[in-house]
Order: structure tokens, then C-alpha cells, then sequence
């Protein structure tokens, strides 16, 4: 049986930058939320946002590589490097048409396009180089010419579920035998376009956001990037590497409801909760932590709570529920992949995460929300939800290694 494992882990994160001190900063409850400085938030009813501050291209990348990479790429660039090296993957031992990469992109390089559009509003002068980043497929592009991956390779744009989709499809093409390696995950930067329309919607907290409080009024955009090495538990141990968790299973659904709300039922998560739980051979008494999508707007909150009744029955009532946009905001394409990490703290730190702001208990939110750093031990499997624009729906079980 060729399941599924993650091997490697790299994080760029408002919080922090780099696998441990992500876990770290999780663990403690640090909010990443604050102010933005990539562009002008005055005039915006929302100003705040997870910013990835202290990133400087000239740490990482030669300018002549950099002028051509949007911020989007960097981000995901340098936690690409920290999972290859992190799995301890050698490029060249790999047999290139058997490495995959599957990558979720909401924005993509947009803020690379904005800059373009702005040079030449301003008669700066066009830069070229500016758009040579600017598609969604941009990063998996990266990726390709970077690793020299010649195998599967795909990007998935489903909004904010794109990179939890990314994950559960690159554990399907290890289980059917496609490669022998993926390279999976999201990322994302803030952009001005993103930050006016959420705006727009009337969907963005003036304050750090409050997920499942009572008091709730929105998201809190974020960016950052966090990449996984993903492979068999056959070839991890042929190699002597260490596994974080088992891919078990993944579950897909659209609620076919509404171009921005969720449908206020449940109902489309809930089936994809069903379908994953189905997927991965799990029972709704298997789960011992549930990291929702949590995005702190009234709307999904109480969809996604009574989603989580619907497919876990009482059982929902004593499964610890959080948010850690809470601690990092909504990071869209790259949300999934973000909170994937954050999910599997239990099996890594026997920590579950909290959900920070939350102080008020809403009666239509009443599970067990975790408002500090919980410490427990022997849970073997977490759900991680993203709920998208669209009523795309993604749910991924990940399960303690063997």
C-alpha cells in the first residue's frame, strides 16, 4: 500500500519564518496581525493585516534573479528551500520524471502586475520584468525550472481552499503510484486589488480578527507561504527520513450556493467533511482536533459550526475547534497549506493551537474554540477545513505517522 507521508515542512509566516519558530509562535498564541506597509491602507474601513515583515529579497535571492520573481514567488521560494532541505531531499538522486508538483495560487504575482500598472500611470516607465511573475502558475513554474521536476504538475485556483486542494491531490498522486515525490503546498502575498475588494465586501475586521466570538466582525488579510515535501512511508524510510503525518484522505464539495457567501446550513462542508472522513478510513470519534477555515466573518463561523455538527453528530461538542488566522490572517490561496502545519502541532509539540481574540461566546457558535495554547497528548488525527468563494469546500485528515 503506497501511503501518503510528509517528510518536509517550510514556512514564511507573519509570525515567523521557518518550520520551528512557526510551531513556536503557534504555541504561544503570538498574533501576526498588525500594520501594512507594502502599500496605503488609508481610506479603508479595515487597515490591518498579517504582514510578513523583516523579508528582504536581497537575503535570499541576486538581483537578477529577484527582478524577475513576484513577492508571491520569494515567499514560497525560501519555504521551498527549508522543506527540501528539511526532508533532506537530494535533487539530483531523484528520478525527475517521478517528482511532482501540485501547488494551490489564489493572487498569484498580483501585486508584481499593480506595480507595472502604477509605473505606468506615474510614466515611470514599464519594467517587463514586473509581469514575468504576474500568472497564478507562476510559483509551480518556479518550481519546475528550479527542481527540474519533469512529472505531474498542476496549480489549483479554488480561492482560499486552492492549496488544501493541492495537498489532498498530491497524497492521491502517491497513493495511485503517479510519482514518487510531490512537492505541494501554497503561496501568497497581500495585495492592494485583494485587500480594496474585501474590503468592498464589507468583510475586513478594523481589529485583529475574532473567529467564532460573539463580537465578530471579519477577516484579517495575511500572506506567506508554506511548502511540504510529501512521498511514500516506503521510499521516506528507504531514505531514513522522519514523517510529520499521513495524508489519509481528502474531500471535495461545492455548496452551489452563493459567488461569496457559504451556504448558511452546512451543508456543502459538511459533505465534504463526510466524504473526507470516508476517504481515509476514519470514524467521526478518530478526530481529536479540528482546525477550521474560521475565517472570523458571521456568515462562515456559524456555516462551518453547524457543518461540523452535521458531519461529527455530539461528537462535535467534545472535539477541540480553532483558528489560527486568529494568530496569522486569512492567507487565501495559501490558507490551507498554512494551517495544514498548524494543524498537525498536536502530533509534533502535543499542543493545540488557539484561537486568540476570542473572548465572547456566540450562541450560534458553541463548540469548544480554544482561546489558549491547549497542551494534550495522544491525539492520532485532525481535520483541517477551508471553506472558499464559490462554495468551494476542501477538508483534509492528516493522521499521526505510524
Amino acid at each position: 500500500m503506497r501511503i501518503p507521508v510528509i517528510t518536509g515542512i517550510g514556512i514564511v509566516s507573519s509570525i515567523a519564518i521557518g518550520r520551528e519558530a512557526y510551531w513556536d509562535a503557534l504555541s504561544s498564541g503570538k498574533c501576526g496581525i498588525g500594520k501594512i506597509t507594502l502599500f496605503d491602507t488609508s481610506g479603508f474601513r479595515g487597515r490591518l493585516g498579517a504582514q510578513v515583515n523583516g523579508f528582504s529579497p536581497d537575503d535570499h535571492f541576486d538581483r537578477k534573479e529577484s527582478r524577475r520573481m513576484s513577492r508571491c514567488d520569494m515567499l514560497g521560494a525560501v519555504a521551498l528551500s527549508e522543506a527540501l532541505s528539511d526532508a533532506g531531499i537530494v535533487l539530483g538522486h531523484i528520478d525527475r520524471t517521478r517528482l511532482a508538483v501540485v501547488i494551490g495560487s489564489g493572487s498569484g504575482g498580483l501585486l508584481s502586475g499593480e506595480e507595472f500598472k502604477k509605473r505606468i500611470f506615474h510614466k515611470q516607465g514599464p519594467k517587463p520584468g514586473l509581469l514575468a511573475s504576474f500568472t497564478s502558475s507562476s510559483f509551480t513554474d518556479y518550481i519546475g525550472r528550479g527542481t527540474g521536476a519533469c512529472g505531474f504538475r498542476s496549480t489549483i485556483s479554488t480561492a482560499c481552499s486552492s492549496s488544501s486542494t493541492a495537498i489532498g491531490m498530491a497524497g492521491e498522486i502517491i497513493r495511485k503510484g503517479i510519482a514518487d515525490v510531490v512537492i505541494t503546498g501554497g503561496s501568497e502575498s497581500l495585495t492592494e486589488t485583494t485587500f480594496a475588494g474585501f474590503n468592498a465586501l464589507r468583510a475586513v475586521d478594523d481589529a485583529p480578527c475574532r473567529p467564532f466570538d460573539r463580537d465578530r466582525k471579519g477577516i484579517s488579510l495575511g500572506e506567506g507561504a508554506a511548502l511540504y515535501i510529501v512521498e511514500t512511508a516506503e521510499h521516506a524510510a528507504a531514505r531514513g527520513s522522519k514523517t510529520y503525518a499521513e495524508i489519509a484522505g481528502y474531500g471535495l464539495s461545492c455548496d452551489a450556493y452563493h459567488v461569496t457567501s457559504p451556504s448558511p446550513a452546512g451543508t456543502g462542508i459538511s459533505h465534504a467533511i463526510t466524504l473526507a472522513l470516508k476517504n481515509s478510513g476514519t470514524g467521526p470519534g478518530g478526530i481529536g482536533y479540528i482546525n477550521a477555515h474560521g475565517t472570523g466573518t458571521l456568515a462562515n463561523d456559524a456555516a462551518e459550526t453547524r457543518a461540523f455538527k452535521l458531519a461529527l453528530g455530539r461528537l462535535a461538542y467534545r472535539i477541540p475547534v480553532s483558528s489560527t488566522k486568529s494568530m496569522i490572517g486569512h492567507c487565501l490561496g495559501a490558507a490551507g497549506a498554512k494551517e495544514a502545519a498548524a494543524a498537525i502541532l498536536p502530533f509534533v509539540r502535543a499542543i493545540i493551537p488557539p484561537t486568540v481574540h476570542y473572548r465572547h461566546p456566540d450562541p450560534d457558535c458553541d463548540l469548544d474554540y480554544v482561546p489558549e495554547p491547549r497542551f494534550t497528548d495522544g491525539i492520532r488525527a485532525v481535520l483541517s477545513t477551508s471553506v472558499a468563494f464559490g462554495g468551494n469546500n476542501t477538508a483534509l485528515i492528516l493522521k499521526r505517522p505510524a
